[in-house]
């Protein structure tokens, strides 16, 4: 009975290093074997002429790549925002989305195959759990959106020269937000493999700064964060500032409550001596009153942080509205009295449904 060779995306530089030794040949040949694929995006085994023969037939049945098949994709009118409904291995399917912003390009990928935390505007909340995404299955997202940048298909050969941007080729990967579909501190330890691995100083090279995590509050993974001291951004989802209003839109407040999660935040900012953003979805009428402006002000008064404000985006499964630009800044304005600065989010690939709490596609 034949068995599906290994993710190659799997595995940190170390683990393939250690994986030649044990085949009985010199790192090097894993060293140049990484190169090609993170440093040039080669997926084909015939591509790589300075692999010795003898270790690339043993690399080619040991290690497949996972890279993940491009089931539709989909552009926004603006011209900013691209989304890839992506094909894993068993079938299931995520999305993954790039995004242009002045001098700069992120990718939006997902952490798992649904979720289980149940916001009730996000419909990835909405679509429940259907599993955790493996590191490589994390790792090839970004994969697939550096090789987009850089104008190269399938197995490593350039892509047609035709582009729908003068600036799309040859740009490397640099951005990353774990704000796709899932809760990543829920899959910590293949959400953390895979960060290790994308920002290997050999490989894709990705700069802590450059990576921000986003959780609706996972208080154990936030203490970890902290005493293993991850030194890359961590935003985190509140929406509500006393904990009735926000078990009402985030459900995990009820595993976690408000006063657990500050607690574990504080926490986080002096171990870290680092700022966490807070995430605060505008809903009309809802949490976009100059009272909610003063309850968020109090409780956050005097932490290292910055409230990212976020107009609600519409889903099928939620009837809210977004808040209105005025309401907006009078909120801004509220904040800032109390010391703590502000940003209105961009707004992008609403029209594809690829914007903040927009992906979920159908179980399978």
């Amino acid at each position: 009975m034949s068995t599906r060779p290994a993710n190659f995306y799997d595995h940190t530089r170390d683990e393939l290093l250690a994986l030649a030794s044990r085949w009985g040949f010199p790192p090097v040949h894993a060293a140049r074997l990484w190169a090609y694929v993170y440093l040039a995006g080669v997926e084909d085994w015939r591509a790589m002429p300075e692999l010795p023969a003898r270790y690339r037939a043993k690399a080619e049945g040991e290690l497949g790549f996972g890279r993940h098949a491009t089931a539709a994709e989909t552009h926004s009118a603006d011209g900013f925002t691209r989304k890839y409904l992506l094909e894993l291995s068993d079938g299931r399917r995520i999305e993954t989305v790039l995004m242009r912003y002045t001098g700069r390009v992120t990718a939006c990928i997902s952490s798992q195959a649904g979720c289980a935390m149940g916001c009730v505007f996000c419909a990835t909340g909405q679509m429940g759990f259907v599993r955790h995404l493996s590191p490589g299955e994390i790792v090839a997202q970004a994969m697939h959106v550096d090789a987009v940048l850089r104008g190269v298909g399938p197995g490593g050969a350039l892509a047609d020269a035709a582009s729908d941007s003068p600036h799309e080729r040859h740009e490397r990967l640099r951005n990353l937000v774990l704000m796709g579909m899932g809760e990543p501190l829920h899959n910590y330890d293949a959400v953390m493999k895979a960060i290790d691995i994308l920002r290997d100083p050999n490989g894709l090279a990705l700069g802590a700064k450059k990576i921000t995590l986003s959780t609706v509050g996972v208080v154990p993974g936030i203490r970890r964060l902290a005493e293993e001291k991850r030194p890359f951004h961590l935003a985190v989802s509140l929406h509500g500032a006393t904990q009735e209003e926000r078990a009402a839109l985030v459900p995990a407040a009820k595993k976690w409550p408000l006063d657990e999660l500050m607690d574990a935040c504080r926490d986080y900012i002096a171990r870290q001596q680092r700022r966490i953003f807070y995430e605060w979805t505008l809903i009309e009428g809802k949490n976009d009153t100059p009272e909610s402006a003063h309850a968020v002000g109090r409780l956050l008064q005097g932490q290292l942080a910055q409230v990212n404000l976020i107009p609600l985006n519409p889903t099928t499964g939620y009837d809210g509205a977004p808040t209105g630009r005025e309401a907006a800044k009078r909120f801004q304005e509220i904040l800032a009295g109390y010391g703590l600065p502000s940003t209105v989010r961009q707004r992008r690939g609403i029209d594809i449904a690829a914007g903040c709490g927009q992906l979920a596609v159908a179980k399978r």
